[in-house]
Parts: C-alpha cells; structure tokens; sequence
C-alpha cells in the first residue's frame, strides 16, 4: 500500500506524538529529526490519534471475523438444505427481510394473532388498544376499544367469530369479530389478567391472572364457572391441548402445572426452569404425530413447550411428566414459542432481539432472524398459509414470508 505525501506527513505527526507521549523521548527526537519535522508543526488534532485509530482497526478486524463467521454459517445453512423448488410447505420457515413492518400502536405490542380465517392478524398492545390488519396487503383494518388499561393477551375461537381479549384492567372481554364489538366483559380476577385462550368447543374462556388463579369462564353467562388455584405466584399464561381435556399453566413461580378441565386436579408439576416462565405451547392435533417422530417416542402423548427468563426453551412429554429436551441459545428472556404446524421445528420469540428457528430433533438453532429494534415479545406461525408474525417492545408488528 503506498500513502501519498500528506498521509506520510499525518502519519509521521502522530507517531512522533505517541512516542513524545508516552515517554520515549530519545526515539521521539531521533524521529523528528528522520522524519523532518518539529514538535510546533504537530497540531492538537494529532494528540491520541495513533491509539484512535490502532483501536478502530481492532474493532474492525472483530467486525470482519464476525462477518465471515456469518457467511460461513450461512454458507453451511444453504449447502445442507433443499432447495427452494424441492421443500416443502411444511418445512417452508420465515425469511428476511420482513415484507411488512407494521405500525400504528403507540407503545409495546403485547400479543400477535393470526385469524383462523380471514387474511387478517390481530395485535394488543399496552396502549389498551387491538388493532386488526390486512397481512397481505399489509393495510391497516381497524382498532377496537374498550379496555382501559394494557391489553395483555388475545384469542380466536376455532371458528374466528369470536375474540377474547384480557387486560391490565382486570377484566375479560369477548367481541363479536364480524361487527367488531365487545359483547360482553367479565369481571372476578382480583389483578393483572395476563392470558386468555379459548376452550376447543368455544364455549368456555380461560384467563389466568397476576392473583395466582387460572379461571374459566361460560362465554352464554359470562360468569366464572371454575377456579384451579396451584402457583404461588403471578400466572403468566394459560393454554388449553386442542382435544381440552388439559389445561398448562406458566408462573413466575418457575413453575409449569398441567391441570385436568374435568376434575382440575393436577396432573403434573414441572420444575426444571431457573427462572420465571414466561410462554408455554401445546402441539395439536395436526403436528403431535411428527413431533412423537421427531423425538423417537411412542405417539399418543402430549408435548409442550416452555420459554423462560432463564433463556432457554424445553419441551416436555406430559404424560410422563419429563423434560425431553433443552434448547440454548438465545442471549435474553423467551417470550413466545411455538410448534411450526408442520411439527419439525420450533419458532421463538426474545428479548435478545431475534425469532429464530429450531431444529429440536438435532437440537441446534437452523435459523436466526434479527426481527427488531427491541425486544421481541410475541410470535404467531400461520396454521395454514406461509406466513408467521412477530410483534415488539417497538411498538411494530413484522410479517414474515416463508419459503
């Protein structure tokens, strides 16, 4: 590399200031002499410059090994799997970049929610507002209002007719989805209701709330039918398996319950999480048979899934009450999770920024999206269409492409 005449004369004025600097004096003045130059030519903007710009170049170095690291990995990623033409839509999984970022909510977007039906996804958020969007065309539908306080978290009824939402308001609402009107509001937690999921027959709401009670709720009455009382502190979210007999519960207690419906006796307490559990996710109907053959386990059984604060993800066999496994990689909190609907891998959602793609029956991490500029606090995969949603502490909901 050959420096022209002013980058010589730079580059010597900085050298003779770091020598002169750092004590070197008998070098300093032999240099000025080689070099030409006197301490009066060197100006204050020389002062440090040596070790400046010896430290970019260390950052820069890091950047670049960084890079390469990356290309690598991707490299590897994309001489391993099929081609495009040759996957199938089962195992199709989000791509960047985004094909729509989202916004309108004013803060943190608390939950994401594909329609069962209509090419609409549903988000809440803390500014007490659900807002409904078109994720093909990525337009904006309409906001409802009602609740007063932070919405917390979302749910369809099979059908799509009805939605469920739960608030830091301490109340349930239930909203006709076709008018796009609250029908019904139902009131009996004592604070913070923080998840709501509906019962496979649509008859029943389950909510669980920051007063350590899960309840359920007849959606005619509006009144509470049940109450399970287990965790001893703050129930963070409530889901139902898709044939509702059994109910997973998540608590700050760092513990995961699996209730009966019928008897809402416990049926398992799960406690290898080191930290507060934040997400749970049953496989359904439609992926448990893969999941039984991805693990090598006999079918029939129900598996969940479990995000924590101690920022790993487990998946659970329920009927025997074991942790079958434990993906690590994530730099943050885990807050959402979710089976891919074709059962061979795991979507989550972080706080480290990124949604990611798991591989749980070699148990590596196949795909790493960063997603946001904050936080990811919610994910959603299409059960049908090739799309999966994210939604952030940015206040932008994200709809991601799959192929």
């Amino acid at each position: 590399m050959v420096l022209s005449q002013r980058q010589k004369e730079e580059l010597n004025k900085a050298i003779a200031d770091y020598l002169k600097s750092n004590g070197y004096n008998d070098a300093h003045t032999s240099f000025l002499q080689d070099a030409g130059i006197t301490n009066e030519s060197i100006e204050n903007k020389f002062v440090g410059l040596l070790e400046k710009k010896w430290t970019s170049v260390i950052r820069l170095q890091k950047k670049v090994l960084d890079l390469e690291a990356k290309i690598a990995e991707t490299e590897k990623e994309y001489s391993s799997a099929p081609s495009k033409k040759d996957r199938l839509p089962l195992e199709w999984i989000p791509r960047p970049p985004e094909r729509y970022a989202l916004s309108g909510h004013r803060m943190t977007v608390n939950k994401v929610l594909f329609h069962p039906v209509y090419s609409v996804v549903v988000s809440c958020s803390e500014d007490a507002t659900i807002k409904v969007w078109d994720y093909e065309s990525g337009d904006f539908e309409r906001s409802l209002k009602g609740h007063t306080d932070s919405v917390q978290d979302i749910a369809f009824d099979c059908t799509g007719t009805l939605l469920a939402s739960c608030s830091a308001d301490l109340t349930v609402k239930l909203w006709d989805f076709k008018v796009y009107a609250c029908v019904k509001t139902m009131h009996g937690h004592d604070h913070n209701v923080s998840s709501v999921t509906f019962m496979p027959g649509g008859d029943h709401i389950v909510s669980c709330s920051r007063d350590k009670t899960i309840k359920m709720w007849d959606i005619t009455t509006g009144y509470c039918t049940k109450t399970f009382m287990g965790h001893k502190e703050w129930v963070r979210m409530v889901r139902v398996t898709s044939d509702g007999r059994l109910i997973a519960s998540c608590s700050n207690d760092q513990s995961l319950i699996v209730w009966s419906v019928e008897t809402k006796e416990q049926k398992a307490h799960l406690l290898e999480h080191s930290h507060v559990i934040e997400c749970l996710a049953w496989s359904n109907d439609t992926n448990s048979a893969t999941v039984a053959d991805q693990l090598g386990v006999a079918p029939g059984s129900y598996f969940l899934l479990s995000g924590s604060r101690d920022k790993t993800i487990k998946l659970w066999d329920v009927h025997k009450g074991v942790c079958l496994l434990t993906l690590i990689g994530h730099g943050n909190w885990v807050r959402g999770v979710t089976f891919h609907p074709g059962g061979k891998y795991i979507l989550s959602a972080s706080d480290d920024k990124t949604l990611r793609v798991w591989d749980y029956k070699n148990q590596r991490c196949l795909k790493t999206i960063t997603a946001h500029d904050h936080f990811v606090t919610s994910v959603d995969f299409h059960k049908t269409a090739p799309y999966v949603v994210t939604g952030s502490v940015d206040f932008n909901i994200k709809i991601w492409e799959c192929r």
